[in-house]
């Protein structure tokens, strides 16, 4: 019988998240990938990567882990390469080795000097409206404070991005 050890993820950014699922190094999953809890990458993975509706949910990424797609997940650690756009609304943790080719959508960030972001940072707003919680760009922010709207404060920083 298989025993499964769950293990805190290393630099989780005080998300407290675990590793549920492991790809390895010799690994290369193609397709899309949708988990709950803790998923840690090693190989390559070429296809969406999403934790929709869990919000506790962390993806981590090594210096070889590679993902070729877009990732919709809470709490991102990044140590490796993401060809396509970021969607981290919780806590997004670039460290130096950490590169990103694609827009970078956040509501926490922390960058290492060395990473990079080729593409946009766009920092989203959390808004209250009813029972449903909205993110934001600043577009939106801004067009409804020109409407007579709310005013959230966000960013939007352009082309290449390197600390």
């Amino acid at each position: 019988m298989l025993k499964s050890s769950k293990k805190p993820a290393q630099g989780n950014g005080g998300t407290g998240g675990t590793v549920d699922t492991l790809v390895g190094r010799q690994t290369e999953l193609q397709g899309d990938i949708s988990f709950a809890g803790g998923l840690h990458i090693d190989g390559t993975v070429k296809g969406k990567v999403s934790a929709s509706g869990d919000k506790e949910a962390v993806l981590s990424v090594s210096e070889s882990g590679v993902i070729e797609g877009d990732v919709y997940v809470a709490n991102v650690i990044l140590n490796g390469s993401i060809h396509g756009d970021v969607h981290a609304l919780g806590q997004l943790t670039l460290h130096s080795c950490a590169r990103v080719t694609g827009n970078v959508h956040y509501k926490v960030m922390e960058m290492a000097s060395g990473a990079t972001v080729n593409g946009q940072m766009v920092h989203e707003v959390e808004s209250e409206r009813g029972n449903v919680t909205a993110f934001e760009s600043r577009g939106d922010s801004a067009r409804r404070q020109e409407e007579g709207g709310d005013s959230n404060d966000g960013a939007n920083l352009g082309a290449r991005t390197q600390v």
